[in-house]
């Protein structure tokens, strides 16, 4: 599969970048912070804004035994259920948001993370799914996600091999026909040599998927060079403010930052271009400083064109230099004068 269609979007190698903006938690329990992100990211170039659809009790259980405890990371001391009360977005709360992008113009779709969740997003008009890293073993999930009939797309971090290939096989076998695959460090943030990149392009071959990245680093680096690599996707998360103080913001790109990621991501495409050995557009009015082969000497028809009388100089429009040794002895059949181009065309030269 070369390309998907998102809301009519083409997403492809072929296509420029196509730039996801993940709201997930930094609403920070504010419709009005999740609306404002979401006109900040039409504003820097975002192709989607994304959003996370659960409730504490849908994705995990009200419990504090050790499995539940969050022991490190950024997230640290507080239950799952904690964590997922503090972070969801209200179920009330989408439709105002879907009504808010349509409005923009810009696209807004969801990771769903159970089947009630799924149908909530069909009742608002979904265009697209997203599988969250963590959920792409959810294989029933997935399979309820595709019989939507809506495109895919399956991030893949914490997965091996085996269990990408189960996931695309469930979701195409469930009737997926649009499917895309993500690469992803599920850390947060994830350092840049986790990554991997050149994991990209042998997803591609192996998996047959468009293919692209789910990027958790701080900055775009990491987003940017995937596009070189392949990757027709990116996504990041996206904040009004850094320092805001929710469960994702700290690693979050902000409006800035995610209008240079559009900026810099399109450029990078536009620059991987196609194999071409030729002279460019931009190298036409630069022939001037090429060297070419020009006379040093006035020459009269019928003069032995002696090794002084010829120089290997700059502009460029005279005889290729490497045809110097050619020319050096042979006789001229017109006058020539000091200064003017050689050329094989203009000139008839013999022995």
């Amino acid at each position: 599969m070369t390309t998907i269609n998102i809301d009519g979007r083409v997403i492809g190698p072929d296509q420029p970048p196509y730039i996801i903006a993940e709201l997930s938690a930094n609403h920070n329990g504010k419709l009005e912070t999740a609306l404002k992100i979401i006109e900040e990211a039409k504003r820097a170039g975002a192709d989607a804004i994304k959003l996370q659809t659960y409730r504490p009790d849908t994705i995990t259980l009200d419990s504090d035994l050790p499995d539940f405890q969050i022991t490190e990371g950024l997230w640290k001391g507080r239950t799952l259920y904690e964590l997922y009360e503090w972070a969801h977005t209200p179920w009330e709360w989408h439709r105002p948001l879907f009504e808010h992008a349509r409005k923009l113009g810009i696209t807004l779709f969801s990771s769903p993370f159970d089947t009630t969740a799924v149908d909530l997003l069909e009742d608002l008009g979904a265009p697209a799914y997203k599988i969250a890293s963590f959920e792409a073993v959810d294989l029933p999930l997935i399979e309820y996600v595709a019989r939507t009939g809506k495109p895919m797309i399956i991030s893949t971090g914490m997965a091996d091999a085996e269990e990408i290939q189960e996931a695309i096989d469930a979701a195409r076998g469930a009737g997926c026909e649009q499917l895309a695959i993500l690469h992803c460090v599920s850390g947060y943030p994830a350092p840049a040599e986790d990554y991997n990149l050149r994991t990209i392009p042998d997803m591609t071959e192996r998996f047959g998927r468009v293919t692209g990245l789910s990027d958790h680093t701080l900055d775009n680096i990491t987003a940017i060079t995937s596009v070189a690599l392949g990757a027709s996707l990116i996504e990041k998360h996206f904040t009004l403010d850094r320092n805001g103080g929710g469960p994702d913001d700290s690693f979050s790109l902000e409006p800035a930052e995610l209008a240079a990621l559009c900026r810099d991501t399109k450029t990078a495409w536009r620059a991987l271009g196609q194999v071409e050995y030729g002279r460019k557009s931009s190298e036409q009015g630069n022939v001037k400083f090429r060297r070419s082969l020009y006379f040093v000497k006035d020459l009269k028809a019928g003069d032995v064109i002696t090794e002084d009388a010829i120089r290997s100089v700059r502009p460029g429009y005279g005889l290729q230099p490497k045809y110097l040794k050619d020319i050096v002895g042979k006789r001229i059949e017109s006058n020539v004068r000091k200064n003017m181009p050689i050329s094989l065309e203009d000139l008839s030269i013999e022995s």
